[in-house]
């Protein structure tokens, strides 16, 4: 396209994303209006997409990480042929695959989630990953920042691993237009300011005048052709641009326009042009390779052996057995095991640091390319990317989370380091696999069945060894529960998971020669819970006591209660989990100190049955 042509164009996405706002009586047209010259130059002349084969493995990727400028993006695809006007004018209504910020959920050209600002370059640089070190395929990776997000940390860590990875296919684009939501940025117009910050992370920096759109054409044909460094275009941009009553206005920000059609005629009416989006060259994914033959690790019954150590193993395993098995840590994969996968598929191993949100983003990103990550830290610290993880799953991006440390049984730590809060967290985000092993076996056994599930998935692992208390070819449904003891005698069941399990086992023991019979469930899966069996035990023995390493509120105590939930009758309940604050003690003596050892599940269970003889 000429420069009058481009122009053109850019009219016509400001127009069209003023329309969208209008019709919906809401959205984000302003902050679509200053990135518009820039949205006409990539679609036109640098984007390669091929919109009728929107799965092509050579299309590159395209990120809008300030979702809220969906006007733009839709603006776009109309442009591009791919959406019809009448189309464009639903936006935000119900039904309409137009939502307020894109998602996956409806439309084939969006693969990640955005709206939640800092997470766009982040998934960028775990695209790119793929395509450099794994699919091996020469698309671009575009992101599309506001400056406003740059503010977010999650994009310093993308910004520093994109830098040390040299990922020369990715390019940040980024519309400083100056104005936030409630007034200026931290930076405003300074392009130095953010252009110091990249620098410094080894990127190649263009600052440009982002209405200038010969300066956009050379600042693209510029990253494409950088070698071993990512590009970030800074774009000094104005919000609201082409209508002088909006441009540079405090307010206006997530508003339609106040009066749509003066605004669209003043940027030269509704138009209808049209691009032929180039497109990509042949490719062919490499991808997805499978031996057929998954050899788990055996263990001898009575072998103690940590289900962090089992996780490594047969992680290990399912990647000899498939290719399309990935790995990432952040930097404590001599804790977390995840160093065996590492010794023994480097090629697929992803090193992260300690930058947990990246972490996680990355995983999202190869997820995207079709792999199937597996990422693991500490249980604690995958806190610090729990944004991330609820929009994974509204992404629908399948992606394997191993949580390791966790719970006071680790012991001399401390409490900083205890994965206390996990159970409560993955369990709460839409569509979650939450799973927590108590021997080597079952691990494994869970370890590979994750990789064909569909959303997040979470296994819990512990630090300390446990007996393996199952055979290697015991099966683990998920969703299911395994009963370990029971009898016609049953006066109570204890259900637990992980740790907990061997605890209760034990105090089953100690009860059963006091001559008081338990059953004892190992709920390996705690979402999806067996209510089934829940609900037997229920009717059989009349009470449940809940015992698990973790705080009282969102986990297995939880779980269980809301397997009686549909308004039937309802068991007695209790539960024993961590109420107190840890220090640094043995790990005997924080299961102890909280109450959750086989001592105290015996004293509780003794309490249970004495109160249920008396009424």
């Amino acid at each position: 396209m000429t420069t009058s042509e481009l122009a053109q164009l850019a009219r016509q996405l400001r127009v069209d994303s003023v329309r969208a706002a209008a019709a919906a009586g809401s959205g984000h047209p302003t902050s679509s209006m200053s990135a518009a010259d820039l949205m006409a130059v990539l679609l036109a002349g640098h984007l390669h997409y091929d919109f009728d084969r929107p799965d092509h493995p050579g299309n590159d990727r395209f990120i809008l990480s300030k979702g809220h400028a969906s006007p733009l993006m839709y603006a776009a695809y109309k442009a591009a042929g791919a959406i019809t006007d009448s189309e464009l004018l639903t936006f935000r209504k119900r039904d309409s695959r137009l939502e307020g910020h894109p998602t996956p959920r409806r439309l084939p050209w969006v693969e990640v989630a955005t709206g939640s600002l800092g997470q766009g370059l982040p998934i960028g640089v775990g695209m790119a990953l793929s395509g450099k070190r794994l699919d091996r395929i020469p698309y671009r990776v575009w992101v599309m920042c506001g400056d406003s997000e740059l503010a977010e940390g999650s994009v310093w860590e993308a910004a520093e691993h994109a830098g040390y990875e040299h990922l020369d296919n990715l390019t940040a684009v980024v519309d400083v237009n100056r104005l936030g939501q409630r007034g200026p940025t931290r930076h405003a117009w300074d392009l130095g300011a953010y252009a110091r910050r990249f620098a410094a992370f080894g990127w190649h920096v263009v600052e440009i005048d982002g209405h200038d759109l010969d300066d956009v054409e050379r600042a693209f044909g510029e990253a494409a052709s950088t070698k071993g460094q990512p590009t970030v275009i800074l774009a000094r941009t104005v919000k609201g641009k082409g209508v002088d009553s909006l441009e540079d206005r405090e307010g206006m920000h997530g508003k339609p326009v106040p009066d749509a059609e003066s605004a669209i005629e003043e940027l030269g009416g509704v138009q209808d042009v049209h691009v032929e989006v180039r497109k990509p060259a042949a490719a062919r994914a490499l991808h997805a390779t499978r031996t057929g033959h998954l050899e788990l690790p055996r263990h001898e019954a009575g072998d103690s052996v940590a289900t962090r150590d089992a996780y490594g193993r047969a992680l290990t395993a399912l990647g000899t057995a498939r290719g399309d098995i990935v790995a990432l840590d952040g930097e404590v994969g001599d804790s977390t095991r995840t160093e065996y996968f590492a010794k023994e598929h480097p090629e697929r191993y992803f090193e992260c640091y300690i930058a947990e949100q990246q972490l996680v983003a990355a995983a999202v990103g190869l997820a995207v390319r079709g792999w199937v990550p597996y990422a693991a830290t500490f249980a604690a610290f995958l806190t610090r990317a729990h944004d991330f993880i609820r929009m994974a799953a509204i992404s629908g991006a399948g992606i394997n989370l191993v949580g390791s440390h966790a719970g006071v049984a680790i012991g001399q730590d401390g409490p900083s380091q205890m994965g206390l809060e996990d159970l409560a967290m993955l369990r709460s985000v839409h569509g979650s696999t939450v799973l927590y092993p108590c021997d080597a076996h079952q691990t494994g056994r869970l370890i590979a069945q994750m990789a064909d599930l569909d959303g997040v998935r979470y296994l819990r692992t512990s630090r300390g060894d446990t007996p393996v208390i199952y055979g290697p070819g015991e099966e683990f449904p998920i969703g299911g529960s395994k009963v370990l003891r029971s009898s016609d005698a049953d006066r109570l069941t204890l259900v637990a998971a992980g740790v907990t399990v061997h605890e209760a086992l034990t105090a089953a023991e100690y009860l059963d020669r006091e001559g008081i019979q338990v059953r004892v469930i190992d709920l390996y899966s705690v979402k999806p819970v067996d209510r089934a069996t829940l609900r037997e035990a229920a009717e059989r023995t009349g009470c449940l006591l809940t015992v698990e390493d973790h705080r009282p509120e969102g986990g297995i105590g939880d779980a269980v209660a809301e397997a009686f939930g549909d308004g039937g009758p309802v068991p007695r309940l209790a539960r024993l989990a961590v109420k107190t604050m840890p220090g640094s003690a043995s790990p005997e003596e924080q299961l102890h100190a909280a109450g959750i050892d086989a001592e105290s599940i015996a004293a509780a269970a003794r309490l249970l049955v004495e109160q249920a003889v008396v009424r």
